[in-house]
C-alpha cells in the first residue's frame, strides 16, 4: 500500500493518530481485535475505514514487531 493510512491533525481529536479521510482512531482496531471481535466487525462498525487501510494497520503493527517484511520475502 503506497498510500498513507494514518493521519495526525491537532485539530482532528487532538492528534490522536487516525485512518486517513476518517476520525476512527487507529487504536480503535486494535481494541477491537483485543476483544474479540473481527475485523469484519470492525469494518461494519467503521464504514469510513477501507478494508485496505485496516490490513494496512496491521501489515505495519506486524512489520513494527518483527522487523521483517514477510510479504517481500
Amino acid at each position: 500500500m503506497n498510500k498513507p493510512i494514518v493521519s495526525r491533525d491537532p485539530e482532528i481529536l487532538g492528534g490522536t493518530p487516525v485512518f486517513v479521510g476518517t476520525r476512527v482512531p487507529v487504536k480503535a482496531i486494535f481494541d477491537y481485535l483485543e476483544n474479540g471481535d473481527s475485523l469484519n466487525e470492525f469494518l461494519d462498525d467503521f464504514p469510513g475505514v477501507t478494508r485496505d487501510q485496516a490490513v494496512g494497520i496491521l501489515e505495519l503493527a506486524r512489520l513494527f514487531v518483527t522487523g521483517t517484511d514477510e510479504a517481500a520475502a
